[in-house]
């Protein structure tokens, strides 16, 4: 079995439900999940209710909606505020969020000279939205010029990252 396989078999314990997110989706469960994702310069704001046992995740493209097209979550001030709604919709209220953010890399080489690359633009971004809902952010692991794969388990916060 494979590493790969191995960890999917921890992350995605029985009790879990599965999900795999795509860019500009999000979701979040009351009930035990763990929840996938692969990023580059995109961002995932994970936030966990430990009161209740549950969260959600977001997944980003671009780090502001400007109001010229149709407003969806693939910009993450729109992102982290629908992923806060859904969460509070089952009774999570901001107080009781923590988040744990990851992603914002640089994977093309070209564009990590100058100015602030898009990857650390979607950083940027979801630590305004939760500096504005108040929202602490835990844990953290951004930057650099890898991908990531993204495991988060609703259910106890916890998070796991490998490195593409």
């Amino acid at each position: 079995m494979t590493s790969d396989a191995q960890d999917e078999l921890r992350t995605a314990a029985p009790k879990r439900k599965a999900a795999f997110l795509q860019r500009g989706h999000l979701a979040a469960f009351a009930q035990p999940a763990a929840l996938t994702t692969i990023l580059g310069s995109c961002v995932s704001v994970c936030l966990w209710d430990a009161r209740r046992g549950q969260g959600g995740m977001n997944h980003f493209l671009l780090p502001d909606w400007a109001g010229q097209s149709e407003s969806s979550a693939r910009y993450g001030d729109v992102a982290v505020e629908l992923l806060v709604g859904k969460l509070a919709a089952l009774g999570s209220p901001t107080t009781d969020l923590q988040a744990k953010l990851f992603g914002g890399a640089c994977v093309l080489a070209p564009f990590r000279e100058g100015k602030r690359h898009l990857g650390l633009q979607n950083v940027d971004a979801a630590k305004r939205m939760l500096a504005e809902a108040r929202i602490e952010i835990v844990a953290e692991d951004t930057g650099g010029d890898r991908g990531r794969k993204l495991v988060f388990n609703t259910d106890d916060g916890s998070a796991f990252v490998r490195r593409l």
